[in-house]
C-alpha cells in the first residue's frame, strides 16, 4: 500500500516549484517532481485571495481527501504540490475531486499501465 507525507518546508516547496513540471486549470495549479524517495510527499497551498483562514482551510481538506481517497492510482516517489486560485472555495467535493483527478492524469502522476513515470 502506498502512503503520502505532507510537504511542509518552505524550501521544499520553492524546490518543487523551480525545478517540477506544472499544470494549470481553472482553479488549480500542480506542480510535481520527482524526489528520489520511496513516498510521495504532498503540499497544498491556498492563497489569502480565496478567502478567510476557514475558507482556505476547507478547500485544503477537501484537495486533501481527493486525494486520499484516490491515493492508491498514483506513483510513488514524486512530490506534489496543489495551488488553489480564486474561485477554488465555490467548488463542491465532486466538482474539487474532478479537477484534482484531471491535474493528475495531465501531470502523468496517474497510474495506467507499467513503466508510467515522470520522466
Amino acid at each position: 500500500m502506498t502512503f503520502t507525507l505532507p510537504l511542509k518546508k518552505n524550501d521544499d516547496f520553492r524546490t518543487v516549484y523551480k525545478k517540477g513540471r506544472s499544470k494549470a486549470e481553472r482553479f488549480f495549479i500542480i506542480y510535481v517532481m520527482k524526489n528520489g524517495l520511496e513516498y510521495s510527499r504532498l503540499g497544498i497551498s491556498v492563497s489569502k485571495k480565496v478567502g478567510n483562514s476557514v475558507v482556505r482551510h476547507r478547500v485544503k481538506r477537501l484537495v486533501k481527501e481527493c486525494y486520499r481517497l484516490r491515493e492508491n492510482m498514483f506513483i510513488n516517489g514524486i512530490d506534489i504540490v496543489f495551488l488553489a486560485r480564486k474561485g477554488a472555495d465555490s467548488l463542491d467535493f465532486s466538482e474539487t475531486e474532478r479537477e484534482v483527478m484531471r491535474l493528475m492524469t495531465l501531470s502523468h502522476a496517474v497510474i495506467k499501465e507499467k513503466g508510467n513515470d515522470l520522466s
